[in-house]
């Protein structure tokens, strides 16, 4: 399998930042281990809203039509400029 590289310069605070994250006094021992977790965590993040999402359309989805009222856009608009 071929390797891609990608490469990013990271100065500043986010430089400060991961430097505290890696090396002998952080949680990882490279850069590239640190931002290959970050990528994962942020796909997990998406998957979990879009699964929470998908709950809680679900049930409608799945109601019957007569189960729903129609209102129009100043209706909703009304509704929620109510304090």
């Amino acid at each position: 399998m071929a390797s891609n590289n990608v490469n990013v310069r990271i100065t500043g605070t986010l430089k400060s930042h991961l430097q505290q994250q890696t090396g002998p006094s952080g949680l990882y021992d490279n850069a590239s281990e640190y931002v290959r977790d970050l990528i994962r965590r942020d796909l997990q993040t998406r998957q979990q809203a879009w699964s929470w999402l998908q709950d809680q359309l679900e049930p409608a989805l799945r109601a019957d039509e007569t189960a729903f009222t129609m209102v129009s856009a100043n209706d909703v608009i009304a509704r929620n400029e109510k304090p």
